[in-house]
């Protein structure tokens, strides 16, 4: 395998698809020439995004180890196996210790990091035969903080880096390169705008697809497992 192997990927995976940063991902992967598979536990709300980058739609809710499986063996016969696999999908529960809802905490860690667990799994499975291949989870400043009452998010989000720093010590030597990237601030949106006495308070969710498509592209004599991102305001 050459150093640089990035002209080897084909297709890429988004898994926790929605508005805001998996869309930046689609749109930057595509533009890189990738092809783009979007996977989420609902997709009627993806159609333009899907549309505007030529990607195809697939449901599934990535807590659940049977639609996984059924995920990767879906993309096998109609997509391919995908060379770039981003982990975009979490959830929180939020509140006083005292009072959070265990079922609730259970589907929050589920979300963030089983999930994870279970779609790394099928594509580390695949990459493999190859000896190649990048997988990017998304983490966030509960990555490395645990803030109050916000438990459930934390414990999930640890984990998921975790698991991230496991798999790139492991699959590094094989050709897969693992990668975690914590997201320290609040993300630009529609709703999040930067008031006009701190331009670029938020962080802007296609600079964010530009670090990642660097990471997808960096030569493996100097892979980077992790790498932090937050706007200029953001205290740390």
């Amino acid at each position: 395998m050459n150093d640089n192997d990035f002209s080897h990927f084909k297709r890429a995976l988004i898994v926790g698809a929605g508005a805001g940063l998996s869309a930046s991902l689609a749109r930057t992967l595509a533009g890189a020439g990738l092809k783009v598979a979007l996977a989420a536990r609902t997709t009627t709300d993806l159609g333009a995004l899907a549309q505007d980058t030529g990607a195809k739609l697939f449901p599934c809710d990535a807590a659940r180890p049977a639609e996984v499986e059924k995920l990767f063996a879906t993309l096998d016969g109609d997509f391919g196996a995908p060379d770039v696999v981003v982990y975009n999908a979490s959830a929180r529960a939020r509140g006083p210790l005292v009072d959070l809802v265990p079922a609730e905490v259970e589907h929050a860690i589920a979300v963030s990091a089983f999930g994870g667990f279970l779609v790394a799994q099928q594509a580390v499975r695949r990459m493999l035969r190859e000896k190649r291949g990048a997988i990017i989870f998304t983490g966030a400043s509960a990555s490395v903080k645990g803030y109050a009452q916000s438990a459930p998010f934390a414990m999930g989000k640890f984990a998921l880096r975790g698991l991230a720093q496991s798999m790139a010590r492991e699959l590094a030597p094989q050709g897969i390169h693992v990668a975690h990237v914590v997201i320290d601030g609040g993300i630009r949106s529609a709703a999040r705008q930067d008031p006009p006495d701190k331009p670029a308070s938020f962080l802007d969710p296609d600079a964010i697809a530009a670090s990642y498509l660097h990471l997808i592209q960096q030569p493996r004599s100097a892979w980077a497992w992790e790498i932090e991102l937050r706007p200029w305001v953001e205290k740390f």
